[in-house]
């Protein structure tokens, strides 16, 4: 009844909670001495449990003594400044626990998104609360997880270097690894490839069955470049030639109504870069300066895959078009750039020297650099005999696709994981500014979209209106409110009495 829908569950969520065999117990954390934004999301959650009890049997279990940083969890530190200016920390725990059927999951109910306030955070908190528990849940209902694959053989990413994604992917995925070989079924079993960063041409062989897979309705993840650059040559000497990368896969994505243009994008909202500013060697100064080269795209709040999700680092980033427009496949763009950017034509020189451009060629907005395609797709092999090395007996071509989804990302920086000390860091975490961006969100909410057959990730575009106090207003005019908060019920108790008992003397007066 209410114009936002929060006390309303979506159908999907119905039908999953509806559809276990079990009871589910959930315990709640978040406890103690908390402010009233964390009360309002520890209220919103035992609504949601509530609400998921009357689909199932989901029950609210009180918290134990539990060590919760020996299952990993850390805590959120909140500071608070009280009404006599003092500075305040509290130590909460933000987590639910799900039990099914002997396993526990454990949900995360604060998610925090760098530039907001704590307000905006903790209203989307609550507004990704159905998603987390239904996404919880599932994966507790699954037996076996879907299996999902990172492509090898054209000098994709190691796996070190996609460790972090990886081991996020892992609470929802089999994760493997591997070549494609001459089998033209080989991916059958997958429900999303993902192609991280290949620097090397794709064969005809590997393009036939990646197009098979997605006519049979295969989901794939296209993190691939449109120019290629050396970063040793601009680590030792401070240039870089960048040039066109032919992956031999442009016509297969002009196909699937995507274009990755092999361009250069810089952009004035990008990562700082330390710069030694100093004129005598002896005696280095680094100061931070703009590398325009590492973009710091915006996310869509409109897309499943991007809402609340931060922005998400990038480095050497090429920029996609959408062709075909009657294909009758629908486009959504899921990263963009600033509103102030600039593409450069390849072959082009990078020179990490040249860091003070003439902004006012940064005319350019909104460039998109990730986009989601879905519908029914035209085979690149429609009319072509399949290449000669494939064993396609018993194997029949098809020429259109089953609904299908994909997503290409004109980038494959974005995937990318460095490591410090033997350990590794999460992806999109910048080692100098010491901030953490949305990459890691991104990535593993575009692989849950794509094997999302149920339309659970549509539940991450639950929207609440956020309403808040004018907190300067309330202190300001604290007396009268809380005068009209006492009295006005009382005056209206008080002649609401009266009139009762006049209406009641005329109408039985003699």
């Amino acid at each position: 009844m209410t114009d936002d829908k929060r006390y309303s569950l979506n159908d999907a969520t119905k039908q999953l909670v509806a559809s276990t065999d079990a009871p589910i117990d959930v315990t709640i954390y978040l406890d103690g001495d908390l402010n009233s934004g964390f009360k309002r999301l520890k209220r919103a959650t035992e609504q949601l449990v509530t609400d998921l009890d009357s689909y199932g049997d989901v029950t609210l279990r009180p918290r134990g003594d539990e060590d919760l940083s020996q299952k990993g969890l850390t805590p959120t530190v909140v500071h608070e400044r009280t009404r006599d200016g003092k500075t305040a920390q509290t130590a909460v725990w933000p987590y639910a626990a799900v039990t099914y059927k002997g396993r526990t999951s454990y949900v995360t109910l604060l998610h925090n998104t760098r530039g907001q306030s704590g307000e905006q955070n903790l209203n989307q908190s609550i507004e990704n609360l159905e998603y987390a528990f239904a996404e919880a849940i599932h994966s507790l209902k699954q037996t076996e997880p879907a299996k999902i694959a990172f492509l090898e053989g054209h000098n994709e990413l190691p796996e070190e270097a996609v460790y972090d994604v990886s081991r996020s992917l892992a609470r929802y995925f089999q994760v493997d690894r591997g070549v494609l070989g001459d089998d033209p079924m080989v991916l059958d079993d997958y429900k999303v490839v993902i192609i991280a960063d290949p620097q090397t041409k794709f064969s005809e062989s590997d393009k036939y069955i990646l197009d098979q897979y997605i006519m049979r309705g295969g989901r794939v993840l296209w993190l691939v470049n449109g120019i290629k650059f050396s970063q040793d040559a601009l680590t030792k000497s401070g240039v870089t030639p960048v040039i066109p990368l032919d992956l031999n896969i442009a016509d297969m994505l002009f196909r699937y109504g995507v274009r990755v243009n092999p361009s250069l994008i810089q952009d004035v909202q990008c990562l700082p870069v330390p710069v030694n500013v100093s004129a005598n060697p002896q005696e280095p100064n680094y100061q931070p300066m703009p590398w325009y080269y590492a973009p710091l795209l915006l996310t869509s709040q409109v897309s499943a895959v991007t809402r609340n999700v931060g922005q998400v680092s990038s480095t050497f980033v090429s920029h996609l078009d959408a062709v075909g427009g009657e294909d009758g496949l629908y486009k959504e763009i899921l990263l963009a750039t600033s509103t102030a950017s600039r593409m450069t034509a390849t072959p082009a020189e990078v020179d990490l020297s040249d860091l003070n451009p003439d902004l006012e060629t940064f005319k350019y907005a909104y460039i998109p650099i990730a986009v989601a395609v879905s519908g029914e797709f035209n085979s690149l092999f429609a009319h072509r005999l399949p290449p000669e090395n494939i064993h396609i007996e018993g194997f029949e071509t098809m020429t259109v696709s089953v609904p299908t989804r994909q997503i290409v990302v004109a980038c494959g920086s974005i995937i990318r994981n460095d490591w410090q000390q033997g350990e590794p860091l999460p992806a999109g975490y910048d080692r100098y500014s010491g901030l953490q961006f949305g990459n890691r969100d991104f990535v593993t909410n575009a692989v849950l979209y794509l094997a999302d057959d149920e339309g659970l990730i549509n539940l991450r575009q639950k929207e609440i209106a956020l309403r808040l106090i004018n907190t300067k207003s309330a202190y300001e005019h604290k007396a009268g409110i809380q005068a009209a908060t006492v009295i006005a019920p009382l005056l209206l108790l008080a002649i609401t009495g009266c009139a009762v008992v006049l209406i009641r003397r005329k109408k039985y007066s003699i």
